[in-house]
């Protein structure tokens, strides 16, 4: 009977196992790891990265790991590749191939075809004594005792242990080439990781609409302005200069203090000395101030001149957290 205590012990032992697989990972890396790995960073081509089934998929998120982080590599499906796509190979690229026995039939066909084009082949297999494993230049051991499959059959412990490896070396070379945080954000300009990264205060301010009065303006002007521009605030500037700000809650406390506005003034309830930040600023910097201080605006100054005012409902707006 399948009860919630077996899918949970099922759930456990399988996540063990692959943990356990990719531990043991460790005792198999050798010289030809940092071999591969150099012949990667040294190489004036690309890196193709070729597999069949599961393995094949594999490949394909390896790919993107490495495009994602420095590397310009491609996908080439083995099976493909012996019908026309081997034409995509080119002379200084180096070739990862992978495969869990090293003995595909379609391996066996690939593998002579790229060594006539003397490209170096990396293999990344369970089997370092197969048909792939003595033929590669360098060869990965990737060796798991068994699949976390009941049947020992289902790729799962050896396809972790693939994937472990091409983030070993995707890691490695980011390394190498002092691959930082803006470097990864330029290939990841649309998502919310790239407009963290990127994203400047002055792209996404709008200053054709910015909240602004001046030290003797009346509180109903002030109420008014607050209102059309709909950011809950107003930057009060005295000689082109940013003195204060007032928010629509200093607008209640004075309310709940004061019997008659009647004569009241912007600089009587504004505050002094507001937060601020620069148009050239990273949003996710100013994300950092608004949480610190606890505030859901800031006032943008690029030098003594107002620029207009950023709300989180802004960056919230553009996805950013």
């Amino acid at each position: 009977m399948i009860t919630t205590e077996n899918i949970l012990a099922t759930a456990k032992k399988t996540v063990l196992a692959e943990s356990e697989a990719i531990s043991n990972l460790v005792n198999y890396l050798d010289d030809n790891f940092v071999k591969s790995v150099e012949a990667i960073f040294s190489s004036k081509g690309r890196l193709v990265v070729t597999g069949i089934g599961k393995s094949a998929i594999i490949a394909q998120k390896i790919v993107a790991t490495l495009n994602s982080t420095g590397t310009p590599s491609l996908f080439l499906h083995a099976s493909e590749a012996i019908h026309g796509d081997l034409g995509m190979v080119q002379p200084d690229d180096v070739v990862i191939c992978i495969s869990k026995s090293g003995n595909s039939p379609e391996i066996k066909v690939l593998v002579p075809l790229l060594k006539r084009f003397n490209n170096t082949l990396i293999a990344i297999t369970g089997n370092v004594s197969s048909f792939l494993g003595k033929e590669a230049n360098y060869t990965l051991n990737t060796y798991v005792e068994k699949e976390a499959c009941p049947n020992n059959l289902a790729p799962t412990n050896s396809t972790t242990a693939q994937l472990v490896i091409g983030d070993a070396i995707a890691v490695c070379l980011m390394e190498m080439r002092n691959f930082t945080a803006e470097d990864f954000a330029k290939y990841h300009p649309g998502g919310a990781l790239g407009k963290k990264l990127l994203l400047r205060v002055g792209e996404m301010l709008d200053t054709t609409h910015k909240p602004v009065v001046a030290p003797n303006s009346s509180i109903k002007t002030v109420i008014v302005e607050i209102s059309e521009k709909r950011l809950g605030v107003t930057a009060v500037v005295e000689d082109d200069k940013v003195i204060g700000i007032i928010t629509d809650g200093d607008i209640r406390r004075m309310l709940n203090k004061t019997e008659t506005i009647a004569g009241l003034t912007a600089k009587e309830i504004m505050t002094v000395n507001p937060k601020t930040i620069q148009s050239t600023d990273l949003v996710s910097d100013a994300l950092n101030i608004l949480e610190d201080f606890s505030i859901t605006q800031l006032v943008v100054v690029d030098g003594n001149e107002y620029k207009g005012v950023l709300h989180l409902h802004d960056i919230l707006k553009e996805g950013i957290v």
